[in-house]
């Protein structure tokens, strides 16, 4: 192809492109003030005559435009009539090469005559495609075979055409942003030359059929996974010439071939997605192409589908198999985590935070496929959808109309998601143009699912790797990694972090497991855990601090401090009968009442900075955080147990066994949901680390709050090394905006981003830390007249310089247990202080305090013998799993195993008392 026909190409296929362009745009200006009869006859008048534009131009120059057109035919579910009518005779039916031409290429890449390959080969080819054509042959072993072979030039066509698009998708970039196809472009770029090479085919033929079983009998045909379909066998290839089994075969698209046949449509066209969804989750390996032509189904009872021509195929690494799952999965789920986890994982960067709106588009790709007599009503919703969805981007980046139109929200396009979105697309127009309707999330979800489960159900048995590779900081580290693959074994555990100080220094800090039920990833030191009402402990700890810093009085009516609690008599209110959320939205209103400031401002002062635990210790989480977050499952063998357990009479109305169990089955899902995990909820919506929750602990193990020297150098990443509040993204390139557009939208990201509080360092005295305090009052330490008062506990034997302390009030340990002068605060019934579960030993010795949540997580410390210790799950059982970890720990430090511990550990069950406070 010389210059002069490059050029005249090229000018060609843009002065098409441009003359389609105007005339849309003009008729977008004349549909305003015309009716809506006549704007639906110019609507439609436009349609045909692009249309024409569109076909005569592909027959004209073949070559790259017959695949474009081929795929446009396909798209009924969106696409109008008009061309769908015309440019599905694209699919099998252009012109063909002379037979002297398929003869020369024949013999030339065979070193034969045709006599000496063939005993009959047919003139006239059973179908003509872009880059080849295919004629019926019979071998001299009187084997019935199909001859593929390679237009001659084609491979300067393909790439001349492939830089003429190029130049295409950058012009439409340029006049209208929104539509920016330049990552689709360059992978295509990348994929289609490995078309001409038939050599490549044919080994990916024999992939692809060897990964369905194509050549083996299966006779379990009740799999949800299963695959039925047929794939012709590769006899002989060269580059340009392709010999295959001769299949007889109906074209799929011969609708009245079908019904004369008896062919149940719907039936060939679910196997025909469950095929793809076999290759694209649990293969990582998929044809590219799969549009009308290369589909058959089979002239015999099953009638079974016919996959041909793997040409353009797609391999995908295992993560980027195990994300595309993943991103099915949190689609059907409506899980904002997952979702924006994977795409994390698969490389696709937004530039701003939205995960509604993704999550709705990304419902709306996985979409069931719908008729093509529906495509309109379709194309309407998608529309407005879309519109909706801008006006939210318009009004976050508060950019007008003309600029909201030309912001794209995507930062990074993964290349390798094109061809799997071009798959999926094109499966959808099958389904359309054959008139059936396909639920994707039906079909495909056993396999995605089978990609994540294969790895997920590999337990420490099979995977060397479940406990996280970090060195054990003691013999009972080591001895308790060993308990937990015992329970990860049996199924007993999914994820779990464990950490554990004693006299002020970290002696345990495991993780192990995975990060969720579709979520192979490991957990790690600083993956976050929802931990339900274990954020009672914190949000106590929060109301403890402001009253110790003068911004409040235990003593005090609630109205005094929040003048809108005293509406409808409760103005005289103190304290409250517990209730697992109200508790801590009183408790909540009150913090922020009293310090005039916002709750996770105090929360930050008060124990983030400090303790140095930045970016794993919060209650709400801002954006960026999502990829740490671990996902909660049910065990549902703990809720069958719990089932057939009677009411409780030393229980709430609402931990009732029968109510714990309607929550339990309901609150994974309502918590996995990424509005829920960034909601305030001061008494149920805790994500941390096990190591952050756990130096919280043995920060008030101390009497004063004395913070624990650096966490352990061992634990990668270390903790408090995240960013507290993280940026979203990188600010987008804006080389190509211009004016006071581009100073707009710079100034609207950067307002967008939340600034990361600074810490404020804090003058620290030497002071001696004494004896715990005494009773002011006179009379002996006890509580409820049975309580021992735990004094002469030495907080602090290796005084340093620098100490630095959390609470002034000498007696703070009597205040967060509700003893000694502060016993006529908490209820009278032995198990509460003020905001904190008491501890006692098996003797009933107090021996600390700390809060556990449904699913078992826990955090609690025992002040006499200065230990603390956190546990977080996400399989979420009702504490026989805690409690073998705690009981195992405490036993091996010769210290107490609390009460509410050592009664599962005993027993082994649970016996209808779960461990939640």
């Amino acid at each position: 192809m010389g210059w002069a026909n490059i050029c005249k190409r090229r000018m060609k296929v843009c002065t098409v492109a441009f003359l389609i362009y105007l005339d849309y745009k003009t008729l977008q200006q004349r549909e305003k003030w015309a009716n809506k009869t006549k704007t639906d006859a110019l609507w439609e008048n436009a349609h045909k005559r692009n249309a024409k534009r569109v076909l005569r131009l592909i027959v004209e120059l073949e070559g790259l435009w017959v695949k474009l057109g081929q795929y446009l035919s396909t798209r009924a579910d969106v696409l109008p009539e008009a061309y769908i009518r015309l440019l599905k005779q694209l699919q099998d039916s252009l012109p063909p090469r002379p037979l002297e031409e398929v003869c020369r290429t024949i013999q030339k890449e065979l070193g034969k005559s045709m006599n000496e390959l063939f005993l009959d080969f047919v003139n006239v080819p059973l179908a003509t495609a872009s880059i080849a054509q295919v004629h019926r042959a019979t071998l001299l072993n009187g084997r019935e075979v199909v001859v593929k072979v390679q237009h001659e030039g084609i491979k300067t066509i393909i790439l001349e055409d492939l830089k003429n698009a190029k130049s295409i998708v950058d012009w439409i970039a340029w006049a209208e942003p929104q539509y920016n196809f330049n990552p689709m472009i360059d992978e295509w770029c990348k994929e289609s030359p490995k078309e001409l090479d038939f050599n490549h085919e044919a080994e990916n033929t024999r992939t692809v059929a060897k990964n369905l079983g194509c050549n083996t009998k299966c006779d379990d045909n009740t799999r949800a996974d299963r695959v039925d379909v047929l794939i012709p066998e590769v006899i002989q290839s060269t580059e340009k010439v392709l010999i295959s089994e001769f299949m007889d075969g109906i074209r799929i698209n011969d609708i009245e071939a079908l019904e004369e046949f008896g062919v149940d449509k719907q039936k060939v066209v679910e196997e025909i997605t469950r095929a793809y969804a076999h290759q694209m989750y649990v293969d990582g390996f998929f044809n590219g192409d799969p549009h009308p032509g290369n589909f058959l189904v089979s002239k015999e009872p099953p009638y079974r589908p016919i996959l041909l021509d793997f040409g353009l195929t797609k391999k995908l690494s295992s993560s980027f198999k195990k994300a595309l799952a993943k991103m099915f999965l949190a689609s059907t789920e409506g899980d904002h985590v997952a979702l924006l986890s994977a795409f994390a994982e698969m490389g696709l960067k937004l530039r701003l935070d939205i995960p509604e709106q993704a999550m709705e588009i990304t419902t709306v790709f996985f979409r069931s496929t719908t008729p093509a007599k529906e495509s309109s009503e379709t194309m309407k919703s998608m529309v407005d959808q879309r519109a909706k969805n801008m006006k939210v981007i318009q009004d976050k980046m508060q950019l007008n109309q003309k600029e909201a139109k030309r912001f794209n929200p995507v930062d990074a396009f993964p290349g390798d998601i094109v061809i799997f979105a071009r798959v999926l697309n094109l499966l959808r127009g099958l389904s359309s143009t054959m008139n059936v309707r396909i639920v994707y999330q039906e079909i495909m979800r056993p396999f995605a699912e089978s990609v994540l489960q294969g790895n997920i159900s590999r337990g420490p048995m099979e995977n060397d790797q479940w406990v996280y590779d970090t060195p054990a900081h003691s013999n009972v580290e080591a001895k308790l990694r060993q308990l937990l693959v015992e329970l990860g074994n049996d199924n007993k555990i999914l994820g779990v972090q464990v950490c554990a100080y004693k006299d002020g220094e970290v002696i345990i800090d495991t993780a192990a497991g995975v990060l969720g039920r579709y979520d192979p990833r490991p957990v790690q030191p600083d993956s976050l855990f929802p931990v339900f009402s274990v954020t009672k402990g914190l949000t106590a700890g929060m109301l403890h601090w402001l009253v110790d810093t003068g911004k409040l009085s235990l003593e005090e009516d609630v109205a005094n401090i929040w003048p809108e609690f005293g509406s409808f008599r409760k103005h005289k209110i103190k304290e409250q009968l517990y209730h697992y959320l109200s508790f801590g939205w009183i408790c909540g209103g009150i913090i922020e009442h009293a310090s005039k400031r916002k709750f996770k401002e105090i929360l930050e002062e008060a124990f983030v900075h400090p303790l140095q635990i930045e970016g794993e210790f919060y209650i709400g989480i801002p954006p960026g955080v999502e990829s740490r977050l671990a996902t909660l499952t049910p065990n549902t063998e703990d809720l069958k147990k719990l089932s057939g357990i009677s009411g409780r009479t030393d229980l709430p109305s609402t931990f009732q066994p029968d109510k714990i169990m309607q929550a339990a089955t309901a609150l994974p899902a309502l918590f996995n949901m990424l509005n829920i995990r960034r909601a305030m909820i001061p008494a149920a919506n805790g994500h941390f680390s096990a190591r952050a929750l756990a130096r919280y602990y043995a920060t008030l193990v101390d009497g004063g709050g004395i913070v624990p020297p650096p966490h352990s150098s061992s634990s990668k990443p270390a903790l408090g090394s995240h960013p507290h509040i993280p940026k979203f993204a990188d600010q987008p390139s804006l080389k190509k905006q211009k004016g006071n557009r581009s100073k707009k939208i710079a100034a609207a990201f950067r307002n967008m981003r939340t600034s990361k509080y600074e810490k404020t360092a804090q003058d620290s005295k030497d002071q001696d830390i004494g004896s715990h305090s005494r009773n002011t009052s006179g009379n002996s330490n006890t509580c409820n007249g049975s309580d021992t008062v735990l004094d002469e506990i030495i907080v602090n034997p290796n005084p340093q310089k620098d100490v630095v302390k959390i609470f002034n009030n000498p007696s703070i340990h009597d205040a967060f247990m509700g003893i000694g002068e502060y016993s006529n605060l908490a209820k009278p019934d032995g198990n509460f202080g003020l905001g904190f579960k008491r501890y006692y030993s098996k003797d009933r010795s107090l021996i600390g305090f700390g809060h556990s949540g449904m699913g078992g997580s826990t955090g609690f410390c025992d002040i006499k013998n200065r230990f603390s210790i956190a546990v977080t799950l996400n399989k979420m059982s009702f504490g026989l799993e805690t409690a073998k970890i705690i009981q195992l720990v405490c036993s091996e430090l010769n210290i107490p195993v609390p009460e509410d511990y050592l009664r599962y550990a005993e027993t082994g069950s649970s016996d209808g008392k779960p461990l939640i406070n």
